[in-house]
Formats: structure tokens, sequence, C-alpha cells
């Protein structure tokens, strides 16, 4: 297993579940799977050719990986009612954003 392999999961899986812990310690379980359930936007990955390229930035490449996509997820982490999903959503990006750098 790689690095920038154990450094992006871990940051899909790991990180999530840091913050759902320390910071949403009363709900953290069900945070936490709407966190997981984040990942969904990957689904976006289908449209692609290869579906999967490790060398690949996923950051605006998919639909759900752009600019654009990042201010909705921002907006909708600053309301209430969307905030856990739209968290969990920018922590998505962050993840693959990784992969940009390393």
């Amino acid at each position: 297993m790689d690095f920038k392999f154990s450094i992006h999961y871990s940051f899909h899986f790991i990180f999530p579940l840091l913050i759902a812990f320390f910071f949403f310690r009363k709900n953290w379980k069900k945070v936490y799977l709407i966190f997981i359930a984040t990942m969904a936007i990957d689904l976006d990955h289908l449209l692609a050719t290869p579906i999967f390229d490790p060398n690949r930035c996923s950051i605006n490449f998919h639909p759900l990986h752009t600019y654009y996509a990042f201010v909705v997820y921002i907006l909708l982490a600053i309301y209430k009612r969307t905030r856990i999903l739209g968290l969990g959503l920018l922590m998505h990006l962050l993840a693959d954003a990784i992969d940009c750098f390393l």
C-alpha cells in the first residue's frame, strides 16, 4: 500500500470519524454515517474514461468535484439544516484534493 493511497483513504474514513466523534459527540454515529454517505458524489466518476485513473486529479475534472460544486457545498455547510451534509461533501473534496498534490 503506497503513501498516497493511505493518506487519501484516511481522509475519506478516519478524518470524518474524528470530526464526527469530537465535534458531534452526542450523535457521532449518525453524523459519521452521513459523512460516509457523501462518498456517493463519486458516482460522477462513472462518466469518465477510464472510470478510475490513480494519477488523475478529481478536482475540476468530475462534475460533482468542480469549483462550482465547492461553492454549493460551502453554502450547505453554512446552514444548520444542511451543515453535516455540506461538511461531509467538503471533507470529501479535501480528500480528493490531496491526490492533486501528492
